[in-house]
């Protein structure tokens, strides 16, 4: 480097096309290195000097350039991903928000070869339902299960409604929802409840059906003070109403449909005392020649199940013909599947009971006391005839459901006589609690054969 310091400080430049800056000590030139530029300033003693921090500047200027740019692209680069995804976040909220808003078979359409998608099915606004429950009030709950609430509620209109309110944040609220709303609302028949439309709103999941004022069977089946309600001519329409409801579903539907969870509480009843089959959330499709299904989560309440379900997972129309023998039997009896030994005169549970006194002809010891008025004994002998022959351990012995309705409907005896059952319980049924719709496993059980007295 080429440097030239007059003794004038005034006259301080640089020569040779260097930008070094040169520092003035006594008149004489020196060259100031880039690092001693600010730790070792150099003053000069005229109180004037060539700016120590123009070269600096520069410098830092010259290597900012050289820097900047990169830097400036990365950032900007960032700044890019992090809009393009903060954008795709927000696109996919919007998604799901709206997705929420649509009809409940345009957002789960899961059985599109099942079932066409023209479902004349009401989408009811979730403002709506909240000001006809009063808000989901404990005072306007009906009852409850394993996914959720079904409340009472009036419409604008005046129109009376019972809500089911899923539990929030199950797998298995969002299965019984698709079920619901898959298979119900192309059913009609006189003894299957209504399904009047639904709601799906943020994470809220609500079924909307016809009100039956008098709630459900097992409100008088096992209630001591409103059992007598229930005289023989309307147990005796109830049974039969439920059955022409199970061989719809699965004989006359456009589809086999299994509801796998028939018991007292899913059986509705109307202003005059007519069964309406509800609850279709375990309920599974059967296509073309499917006869059977098995599966890993069994689902349902013990004492309905069938054995091969309960022990297997396997399910057919056999298995609902196995649950409506039992329901049957308590409806005749007045007795629960669940009911203690004391209240069976000590026999093992209530189908060891009604084989008993059915092989013994003392039909009328099984009858509930409470049915004080006359009936006929022949439609009570038929009754527990049909129950025993649908609670038999083998499923291919079982009549189908079209079967009963039949043999309920002639005056003569079915033909077929019950094999001594083998009945399959719950090793403790101490508990009617215990007996709630869950998802079990089949742990727990037994199988007993029979002995006759």
């Amino acid at each position: 480097m080429h440097s030239v310091c007059l003794r004038q400080p005034q006259q301080c430049r640089h020569s040779g096309g260097s930008d070094k800056v040169l520092g003035l000590d006594r008149g004489a030139c020196r060259h100031v290195e880039d690092q001693q530029l600010w730790r070792e300033p150099v003053h000069p003693p005229w109180g004037l000097s060539c700016w120590y921090g123009r070269h600096y500047s520069v410098h830092k200027n010259s290597n900012l350039v050289k820097i900047l740019p990169p830097v400036v692209a990365c950032l900007l680069l960032l700044t890019c991903i992090a809009l393009v995804w903060k954008y795709n976040t927000r696109k996919g909220k919007q998604v799901n928000k709206e997705s929420m808003k649509r009809p409940a078979l345009e957002q789960f359409s899961t059985s599109q070869e099942v079932w066409d998608q023209n479902l004349e099915l009401r989408s009811i606004r979730f403002e709506d339902i909240a000001a006809a429950t009063n808000s989901f009030h404990d005072t306007n709950v009906l009852g409850k299960g394993g996914f959720g609430k079904v409340y009472k509620g009036t419409l604008e209109n005046g129109k009376e409604v019972a809500v089911k309110r899923l539990s929030k944040g199950s797998e298995q609220g969002i299965e019984h929802f698709i079920n619901e709303v898959v298979l119900i609302a192309k059913l009609q028949h006189k003894n299957l409840v209504r399904l009047l439309g639904c709601c799906i709103h943020e994470d809220e999941k609500l079924l909307i059906y016809e009100y039956l004022p008098n709630k459900s069977l097992d409100k008088f089946l096992f209630d001591t003070a409103r059992k007598s309600v229930l005289n023989w001519t309307r147990r005796f329409n109830i049974i039969k109403g439920v059955a022409r409801g199970l061989m719809y579903l699965h004989q006359d539907s456009r589809t086999t449909i299994i509801h796998r969870d028939l018991k007292p509480s899913n059986i509705l009843l109307d202003v005059e005392m007519n069964p309406k089959i509800s609850d279709f959330g375990m309920a599974r499709i059967f296509g073309g020649n499917e006869q059977q299904e098995s599966t890993r989560r069994v689902v349902g309440t013990y004492g309905y199940m069938s054995p091969e379900y309960a022990m297997e997972g396997i399910f057919s129309v056999k298995s609902d013909s196995y649950s409506f023998g039992i329901l049957l039997l308590e409806i005749v009896s007045g007795l629960k599947i669940s009911s203690p030994h004391h209240l069976v005169m000590d026999f093992s549970n209530l189908i060891s009971y009604a084989w008993n006194l059915w092989a013994d002809g003392k039909v009328r010891d099984f009858v509930d006391a409470a049915v004080t008025e006359s009936y006929s004994l022949d439609e009570v002998s038929k009754c527990i005839h049909v129950g025993l022959l649908c609670v038999q351990d083998n499923s291919s012995a079982r009549p189908h459901m079209s079967s009963v309705v039949s043999m309920l409907d002639s005056e003569a005896m079915p033909r077929a006589a019950p094999e001594q059952p083998v009945y399959f319980a719950r090793i403790n049924y101490e508990s009617s609690e215990a007996m709630e719709d869950t998802e079990n496993s089949a742990n727990g059980v037994s199988l007993t054969a029979l002995e006759g007295r």
